[in-house]
């Protein structure tokens, strides 16, 4: 009765140690898929942590370059608003050109006629005035007439000279000059120096210094100056010469001509 007893006790032990073994076996298996998905998650985490941390960076990067698109714009707005200005300060320069421009026909329609005027009343004058540096004011205002009819020289240049040839004349009214001749008297060629003050009066003196004359612009001859005269001619040819320091001469003068 007692072997059977044990006998049963070991079966049962054995039947229960199996039983436990596979309910071991059955408990294990979900647990290692809880692991397994555990893992995955873990993996499929970091998986998206990593597009997180790139999708991040590269709003980042776009973030940087829009602030420096819209800095470049900000910086090409106020070029192009500066650029703007300056095309519309050229077209109102240019404006003014073409105005200009379009009056030059306008302005020698004007200018050429005077430019003639101009010549015609310095001829007369220099054969109106004393008779110095004759030869070389005609010829200035032959050159004058001459260049008015060339088409090689502009008509700003004409104009400078026909200014330059009056600046000219107006000098000579303000100097003392002395330049060496030939003075025809009674038929003969006598080598004089010819002294002009100014155009207030011409003078002629012979170069031994020993007979000396006076222009009379109403004879259009020369009158003799008297002996006392020579002295102070040749002071004021010595001056003119800057041959003596400045000084003050006493000279007869034409008479003035009365008012008309």
């Amino acid at each position: 009765m007692s072997k059977v007893s044990n006998k049963t006790k070991i079966a049962t032990a054995l039947i229960g140690a199996l039983a436990l073994a596979g309910s071991n076996l059955v408990i294990a298996d979900p647990l290692s898929d809880v692991q397994k998905a555990d893992s995955k998650i873990h993996a499929d985490a970091a998986t998206s942590q990593k597009k997180v941390d790139k999708y991040f960076d590269q709003a980042q990067d776009m973030l940087f370059e829009y602030g420096s698109v819209a800095d470049e714009r900000e910086s090409l707005k106020s070029y192009n608003d500066y650029v703007a200005g300056l095309v519309a300060d050229q077209e109102a320069t240019m404006k003014s050109i073409q105005g200009d421009i379009n009056g030059v026909d306008a302005l020698r329609q004007g200018v050429v006629p005077l430019m003639f005027k101009m010549v015609d009343a310095l001829e007369q004058f220099v054969a109106l005035d004393l008779p110095f540096n004759k030869e070389t004011r005609v010829a200035r205002v032959e050159n004058l007439k001459t260049i008015l009819n060339s088409a090689e020289i502009t008509l700003a240049e004409k104009y400078r000279l026909i200014l330059d040839a009056y600046s000219i004349e107006r000098e000579y009214g303000t100097t003392l000059a002395v330049k060496t001749g030939q003075l025809q008297l009674d038929g003969k060629d006598v080598l004089v120096d010819f002294f002009n003050f100014g155009r207030v009066s011409l003078y002629a003196m012979s170069l031994d210094q020993k007979s000396a004359w006076m222009y009379n612009g109403d004879t259009k001859g020369w009158d003799q100056l008297e002996d006392s005269n020579l002295r102070e001619l040749t002071k004021g040819i010595r001056i003119a010469r800057k041959q003596g320091a400045p000084d003050l001469f006493s000279l007869p003068i034409p008479a003035a001509e009365a008012a008309q």
